[in-house]
């Protein structure tokens, strides 16, 4: 069991609630990133720096994740990879990707590039909220609560 975080663009918050959860269950935890990543001391936690490059990161965590494993990712092409291959996948606000809502997920993604691509603003997603570090805490404990 091992837990890969997405983590160029994953909020600190979540980050530290993944070192907590890591160390206090000792649990795998690795970020994947194409810039150096900041880490505690520890056993089960590390960081690996990929190249840059469009999707390096995430090609590393689809290739080296397993089924039964935990991607914290915003991306969801990845999402729907590892899914795909038998993984959990939560996005940092704690929601889960399934095989059943990950083609909407991907359509609806789609459907807002088109828009932006055609000159339409559609906005960015709402800042990181205390309500959303509550969601995804509380989304990782019922992950590892099942697989202990």
């Amino acid at each position: 069991m091992h837990i890969w975080v997405d983590a160029d663009a994953c909020p600190k918050p979540v980050k530290e609630i993944l070192f907590r959860a890591a160390e206090r269950t000792q649990t795998r935890l690795t970020l994947v990133a194409n810039q150096p990543m900041q880490t505690p001391p520890s056993r089960v936690i590390q960081s690996v720096r990929v190249g840059a490059g469009f999707d390096v990161a995430d090609n590393h965590i689809a290739q080296h994740a397993v089924p039964g494993d935990l991607i914290i990712t915003a991306d969801i092409p990845l999402a729907a990879e590892v899914v795909a291959k038998g993984c959990t996948a939560l996005n940092p606000r704690g929601e889960r990707y399934t095989p059943e809502n990950i083609r909407e997920r991907l359509n609806m993604r789609d459907f807002m590039d088109t828009l932006r691509a055609s000159g339409v603003d559609t906005g960015g997603p709402a800042a990181f909220s205390q309500r959303d570090r509550q969601a995804f805490a509380n989304a990782l404990d019922r992950w590892l609560a099942r697989t202990r």
